[in-house]
């Protein structure tokens, strides 16, 4: 009996991180993928991806077109939505009327494990539009949303593959307020991004991302900060300022994020 346990726990917990792992790969891609797309991502060969999909689509998580492709489904769609449902709410509107007002597809983005998870996103009704869907995960140091959460961390905090150059282009977006970046996530995609801190929930930002910047980055930066400010409302916190005078905001002294305060 213990001998079964040792061998079939080590599986079962690779099938579930599998099977995880698909739904991640369709949540970060725009577009429904075919079996072999997801058993290449995987790594994997096109028979367990195959029964992978059989035991989500099974739970209403994955559903397939009639072409065969793939894509998430409304199972899923229910788990989420009881998941942050009321930072949920308070985002999509404060960031579906940045987006409108910058033209420019505006995100929040949530701490997690070392990574910036994209967890809502709203792009502008009016204007061309970056497609970026939730679910899409990068490292905390690269991007603008990224650097954004790194601007609230202590340095003990910060992953150990953090270099020099990445700490003093911190240090500097301490001093402005916001973080910024170019080619970094996304190829050819400019992001400016202000960090957000709601108690009870992950560390945040507040991200705008274009192929251009058509806007002063401040002057982006200060929009983003009106909407974090009305998203940590809706949660019945404040947002701090920025710096006094662009002065520096010296980071927080232990490992924890800072509470939203005056």
């Amino acid at each position: 009996m213990n001998n079964d346990s040792s061998v079939t726990s080590p599986a079962g917990s690779q099938t579930l991180s599998r099977g995880i792992r698909l739904l991640e790969i369709l949540a970060a891609d725009d577009k429904p993928l075919s079996i072999d797309d997801l058993a290449r991502a995987l790594g994997v060969h096109r028979s367990v991806a195959y029964r992978l999909l059989r035991t989500l689509e099974d739970h209403g998580l994955v559903t397939r077109g009639a072409n065969g492709l793939v894509s998430l489904g409304a199972g899923l769609a229910a788990l989420a939505s009881s998941v942050s449902r009321d930072l949920q709410a308070a985002a999509l509107p404060e960031l579906s009327e940045a987006a409108d007002e910058l033209g420019m597809t505006c995100l929040l983005v949530l701490f997690e494990s070392g990574e910036g998870i994209t967890f809502a996103s709203a792009p502008p009704r009016r204007s061309v539009a970056v497609s970026y869907q939730p679910g899409h995960r990068h490292p905390i140091t690269r991007g603008g949303p990224g650097k954004a959460m790194l601007m609230e961390l202590p340095d003990s905090a910060w992953p150990v593959e953090a270099t020099e150059a990445l700490r003093t282009e911190i240090a500097e977006s301490r001093a402005r307020g916001y973080a910024t970046s170019y080619d970094e996530v996304v190829p050819l995609l400019w992001s400016v991004a202000v960090p957000l801190v709601v108690p009870g929930q992950p560390l945040a930002s507040v991200a705008a991302i274009h192929v251009s910047l058509t806007r002063p980055e401040a002057e982006i930066a200060t929009r983003l900060r009106t909407a974090a400010t009305g998203i940590a409302r809706g949660r019945g916190a404040r947002c701090r300022p920025p710096p006094p005078g662009g002065g520096p905001r010296p980071p927080p002294a232990t490992g924890t994020p800072r509470a939203l305060g005056p």
